[in-house]
């Protein structure tokens, strides 16, 4: 949009703020929300490249987890014992704000348990999680207040499986909508005075004696600081960033009668998920099938995923069951070689808070939280 097409109103009025941030994601929402509860004068802008929130946020499997045992031993020997035990902490507390800011009957917060499944063929996987079942409950006895988290689980026919040998269970998992999350954060924002602009793609920036002037489709904005939480798009405009994006595909069944799946589970170390969503069936996962094409910025299906998903549905979940997938779709996660989200000042009054790992929901409102705290201290 050419400048000289807008009003004076709409220039005064639309296009300059004390903060503005990309992306209305979890983190983008949680960081202005926090900067406007703490410093109610000052001004915001949302800048949001799509109708709807573009990257994961509106897209996810709705997992309030932090973990199941083997993706935590993957983890620990990346970031050893301390580091797993604070990225855990991290991760719970971001689950408790965003309980406390949204409220458990907004987010359709559902605290039925969680599992991880493992096949006849995995007996060496499983004997290897049972093993670490004592090390990891001791580790976050402090964080969940809890001293036996982990266990082994009930016999996996209760829940209709074929082919399943074992569940490990963790009852402190939940699952939540998050449309209606999203829903509800916005309408915090909003509440507050924060404004939202959608159908805004940020094209490029450039620091000025006067601020920072951020040049999008819709005309230029002016601002005192830039936060960036646009996770996997952020490299885009800010290439050096050390975070790959990461295609998630989710297909979910039409109603089925008598389900018997109720909670949230995990096989093959997370990278397959699956969860009730009332009385249909919700799968994602394959990323790890062909990890060079779905590292990717680009929304859509494969049929190696579809097929593996749908093979896994009839052959493991649903084996005695008619189903039909009702719909299909995807997003597109942020991961980097450290398992921490990246928050930092990238250049002056220029920051960024992004790179979730695929835990967005757990860690998403303590990043946006932390990264609203690091642009008020620069004020």
């Amino acid at each position: 949009m050419n400048l000289t097409s807008l009003s004076y109103w709409e220039q005064t009025s639309f296009f300059a703020a004390d903060v503005v941030i990309v992306g209305s994601g979890i983190v983008g929402l949680n960081a202005a929300i926090y900067i406007k509860e703490k410093q109610p004068k000052c001004s915001l802008i949302i800048l949001e490249r799509g109708f709807l929130p573009a990257g994961a946020s509106t897209k996810n499997a709705g997992f309030a987890c932090f973990g199941s045992i083997s993706e935590l031993i993957e983890q620990e020997k990346t970031c050893g014992t301390d580091g797993l035990h604070r990225l855990i902490s991290k991760r719970w507390k971001g689950l408790q704000k965003l309980r406390s800011i949204v409220g458990d009957v907004q987010l359709d917060f559902k605290n039925y348990g969680g599992y991880e499944l493992f096949t006849s063929q995995q007996t060496t996987l499983l004997e290897e999680c049972v093993l670490k079942i004592g090390h990891f409950n001791q580790l976050i006895a402090d964080i969940v207040d809890r001293k036996d988290t982990f266990s082994i689980g009930p016999n996996p026919t209760v829940f209709g499986f074929e082919g399943v040998s074992s569940l490990i269970e963790n009852p402190l998992e939940a699952q939540l909508d998050p449309g209606k999350m999203m829903k509800a954060l916005i309408a915090k924002a909003t509440g507050l005075g924060i404004s939202i602009l959608n159908h805004c793609e940020v094209l490029r920036y450039r620091a000025e004696s006067s601020g920072i002037n951020i040049e999008s489709n819709q005309g230029n904005f002016r601002g005192k600081r830039l936060l960036f939480c646009n996770n996997a798009f952020a490299t885009q405009l800010l290439p050096q960033l050390a975070l790959k994006p990461g295609r998630g595909q989710i297909i979910i069944t039409k109603p089925i009668n008598q389900l018997k799946i109720k909670g949230t589970f995990h096989y093959e170390k997370g990278y397959y998920y699956f969860r009730n969503v009332g009385n249909r069936l919700l799968l994602g996962g394959g990323r790890n099938l062909d990890f060079f094409t779905e590292e990717t910025q680009q929304f859509g299906e494969t049929p190696l995923v579809q097929n593996t998903l749908f093979r896994l549905l009839k052959e493991v979940i649903l084996p005695t069951t008619s189903f039909e997938i009702e719909q299909k779709w995807s997003g597109i996660m942020a991961f980097g070689p450290a398992l921490y989200p990246i928050i930092e000042e990238v250049e002056p009054h220029v920051f960024c808070a992004v790179r979730c790992n695929g835990m967005g929901i757990a860690i998403g409102s303590q990043t946006g939280a932390e990264a609203g705290e690091m642009v008020l201290n620069s004020l």
